[in-house]
């Protein structure tokens, strides 16, 4: 089933990290297995935040000889990064498998992605001058308490709460997904995708690298690719109702954009409540109201309809 949920502040910075905790908590019902935060706080100029993580949770119960694995994989990540000229600025450990590092690199962003994950266990979660994605196992309170999100302060988020249905209980399948290896863009995605292999066979050979089999990676990887060729976010997520067959709907987000887009069935729900300053949307009202418990007035996105919000 799944719950995803997005909002954005208008010419403000918020508390996105409590807010989008309690939106996913309100989902909670939804999808227990994960939960996922991607969230987008003020750029730093010429600088970049990697989240990344070097074991599954469970991983971590096989005890001591994981752990000394994990301490020399990160090892290993300060060894390449050095050596291709990273200027890293900051590490943090935010659980014993999971790490947030902010440094400077003026040089080829893929090559250096896939130079870290060519280490065994490694995966970059996000890499990005705002982004900052993070996914575990757990309800929304579990996760932000663990990652500390609750005084996350920034603009817009997007967030998904997981029910496993076709892939494993683990980090890897968790959403949002980053849009490897393009800085700042991630998706939420409830629904399926009929011609996932397809597209996702099509974005290979273009060079492009999937880490898990869900199809919500894929949508991740086609709205980047089609604003690598030059489609803005909008246009972009126009084509791919036309193109991405199945029932869906959708968020993704860049460095200063929030977006939705509907199959033309409309089978997957999604409610939107807008202001001024406010754009906030669930899978359920419940969602929304976490955070606006006063009166307000919701409505549903039409079938095939593609909105987009700026910063």
């Amino acid at each position: 089933m799944c719950g995803i949920a997005g909002l954005i502040h208008r010419g403000k910075s918020s508390n996105v990290g409590s807010e989008m905790t309690s939106m996913l908590q309100s989902l909670k019902h939804r999808g227990p297995d994960s939960t996922g935060f991607a969230l987008y706080g003020a750029p730093t100029d010429n600088q970049y935040i990697m989240r990344f993580k070097l074991a599954e949770q469970e991983d971590m119960n096989r005890g001591f000889d994981i752990q000394q694995e994990v301490v020399a994989r990160q090892q290993e990540v300060d060894k390449r990064l050095e050596s291709m000229g990273v200027n890293v600025i900051n590490r943090e450990e935010a659980t014993a498998y999971s790490h947030r590092y902010t440094f400077s690199f003026g040089g080829d962003m893929k090559k250096l992605a896939d130079y870290v994950e060519d280490i065994e266990g490694a995966e970059i979660l996000s890499i990005g001058e705002g982004l900052e994605l993070i996914k575990d196992l757990g309800d929304a309170t579990v996760v932000s308490d663990q990652y500390s999100l609750s005084d996350f302060q920034g603009t817009h988020g997007i967030g998904h709460t997981r029910m496993a249905t076709e892939s494993d209980i683990d980090i890897r399948s968790a959403h949002p997904y980053w849009a490897y290896p393009f800085n700042d863009v991630s998706v939420v995605h409830n629904g399926q995708l009929t011609n996932y292999w397809t597209f996702r066979r099509e974005m290979e050979r273009h060079g492009h690298r999937f880490m898990s089999n869900c199809d919500s990676e894929l949508i991740a990887v086609y709205i980047a690719n089609r604003m690598e060729l030059g489609d803005d976010l909008e246009e972009a997520m126009t084509r791919s109702v036309e193109e991405l067959d199945g029932v869906f709907t959708y968020l993704v987000a860049t460095s200063d954009k929030l977006g939705m887009a509907k199959d033309v069935m409309a089978a997957k729900p999604m409610v939107l409540y807008e202001s001024d300053d406010f754009v906030g949307l669930a899978s359920e009202e419940v969602a929304i109201r976490s955070i606006f418990p006063n009166e307000i007035e919701t409505f549903d996105p039409y079938e095939g309809e593609v909105r987009v919000w700026q910063a």
